[in-house]
């Protein structure tokens, strides 16, 4: 019998102006988890999507277990145990927990769905691998990491014994992606032999066996783990030396940018509000972040911040302007630029071109059109600027659809459009989530450029190194207030894990709040 559970052998994939795969060949011994590592665009998720038979492959040979297969759909994928958790979830919004599980693979006796033996096998699988959810919650009402667990259970729930993670902690708390991991090793325990595609380089270190790295749709070879390091994979990776370390000098700061007072945003859950008489300042030449485990009203804060919902309280100010009831049109002309914490649902307009996906906030500025009609060519000349000078990478340049694009290169995209809109207020929400090494290191020298150009920068991040390195300081949130305010060169993780967690808060923010109380 072969050593290999699953061989990917010679394995090439074209798509209109672009070699996604050329001649990749990936082995996958049974009962190790194997990591997948590349830059955006490297072809990571394409080489996954042809093992689950999305995709069919110009040349290549598949084999399980030493015998040649052929995956045409996920329906043959599934026949030989494979199961795979995408990248943007697959789930449909409206159904509940217990539907999304069994779609598709519903039991049934004599055409009558069997939901209670349904239920039974969900809740006994959700129990054995610490996997808790609520069968019958909507989809559309439970965090993200719930419905990272939705999809797990879909392919245990199909028995499959090979499982492809596809990025699958780029959405998820620190806390979760920790239980994640134990979760990836219990299945090795068990015999399950696991794909994992990250960018994270600290997660292949901590959960990987082996490791198979690709630069521009070509292998460059596969490395065991416990004989390499971080350096030599991102050199694998993108062909270079990667500083982890934020290279940023002191602050010179100026006048206050955002003024934020008593905001308080109503929960759409439940009755308590989201965020609750929030008040900070944002000055020019500074960067500030906003920390804390998701869920704790950063998401309903930002959203009344830039116009995507209504606040009940509170009011915002921009350079002097009074913007709490401001279009979002008018927070961009007075100066606002917005990268959302979801590039799909308010970052693109994804069935729009890449270029025209780049001047979505600008078009109607002179450069872009005279008399009420689009100058395309210096809409192409200018994507094709941006293009260049932010390495985003797409299949036909800049016609390319927005929706055929890597989720890396989604956000290279975005980024792009906010930052050369040249604001006075960047609010940067997840501004590196899925993003490669390379990529990362390139965004937070952007951030730390505008914030050196005079600029404020108001950084809304999960990640724990990101929230220690890029900021000047650091605002915790939880439940919906503000309960401290670090120095980053000052404040240990342990202490900020502390206060994101709730078991502290500073008195300062327990005197004012007794004293709102009183008043």
């Amino acid at each position: 019998m072969s050593e290999y559970v699953i061989e990917m052998l010679n394995i090439t994939k074209e798509f209109p102006g672009i070699k996604a795969n050329d001649d990749i060949t990936l082995q996958l011994k049974k009962g190790e988890i194997h990591a997948l590592l590349g830059e955006n665009g490297a072809g990571k998720s394409t080489l996954m999507s042809v093992l689950f038979g999305l995709y069919q492959p110009e040349a290549g040979t598949i084999k399980k277990n030493g015998e040649v297969v052929k995956i045409h759909n996920p329906n043959d994928a599934n026949a030989l145990n494979i199961g795979m958790v995408h990248q943007h979830f697959k789930l449909v919004e409206v159904f509940t927990v217990l539907d999304n599980i069994i779609l598709g693979a519903e039991p049934n006796k004599m055409g009558f769905l069997q939901k209670a033996e349904a239920r039974k096998k969900v809740i006994e699988l959700s129990e054995r691998y610490g996997l808790h959810v609520d069968p019958d919650a909507k989809i559309e009402d439970i965090s993200v990491g719930m419905q990272q667990r939705v999809e797990i259970l879909k392919m245990l729930y199909r028995d499959n014994e090979i499982l492809i993670f596809d990025e699958p902690t780029a959405v998820l708390t620190p806390q979760e992606i920790d239980e994640l991991m134990e979760i990836m090793r219990n299945f090795t325990k068990e015999g399950k032999s696991i794909l994992f595609i990250t960018h994270k380089l600290n997660e292949i270190m901590a959960v990987a066996d082996r490791c198979t790295v690709l630069r521009k749709g070509k292998y460059m070879g596969t490395v065991n783990i416990s004989e390499t390091n971080k350096e030599e994979l991102s050199r694998m990776m993108v062909g270079r030396d990667v500083q982890f370390e934020v290279d940023k000098g002191e602050e010179h700061l100026g006048d206050v940018v955002l003024k934020v007072e008593d905001v308080t945003v109503p929960s759409k859950l439940h009755s308590n509000n989201a965020v609750k008489n929030v008040s900070f300042e944002v000055r020019a030449g500074e960067i500030v972040c906003l920390a804390g485990i998701e869920g704790n009203g950063q998401t309903q804060f930002v959203h009344a911040l830039t116009g995507l919902d209504k606040m009940s309280h509170g009011k915002i100010t921009l350079c002097g302007h009074d913007i709490t009831k401001a279009s979002i049109r008018n927070r961009s002309k007075f100066g606002m630029s917005h990268i959302p914490e979801d590039r799909h649902k308010h970052g693109l307009v994804l069935d729009y071109s890449l270029e025209e996906n780049l001047v979505l906030q600008r078009y109607w500025e002179p450069a872009f059109q005279k008399c009420g009609f689009i100058r395309r060519g210096e809409v192409r000349k200018y994507a094709n600027k941006l293009i260049e000078q932010y390495d985003i990478r797409s299949g036909q340049g800049s016609i390319t659809s927005a929706r055929s694009m890597s989720g890396g290169n989604q956000q290279k995209a975005i980024v792009a459009r906010e930052i050369d809109k040249d604001p006075e207020l960047l609010v940067a929400v997840q501004p590196t989530r899925g993003l490669d090494v390379g990529a990362i290191e390139y965004i937070h020298k952007q951030l730390v450029a505008q914030r050196d150009a005079g600029r404020a920068v108001l950084l809304v991040s999960l990640e724990l190194e990101e929230v220690m390195s890029v900021p000047d300081r650091i605002l915790v949130m939880y439940e919906g207030e503000i309960v401290g305010e670090f120095d980053p060169k000052k404040v240990t993780v342990q202490e900020l894990g502390l206060y994101m967690a709730g078991a502290k808060r500073q008195e300062k923010a327990i005197t004012e709040e007794s004293e709102v109380a009183q008043a």
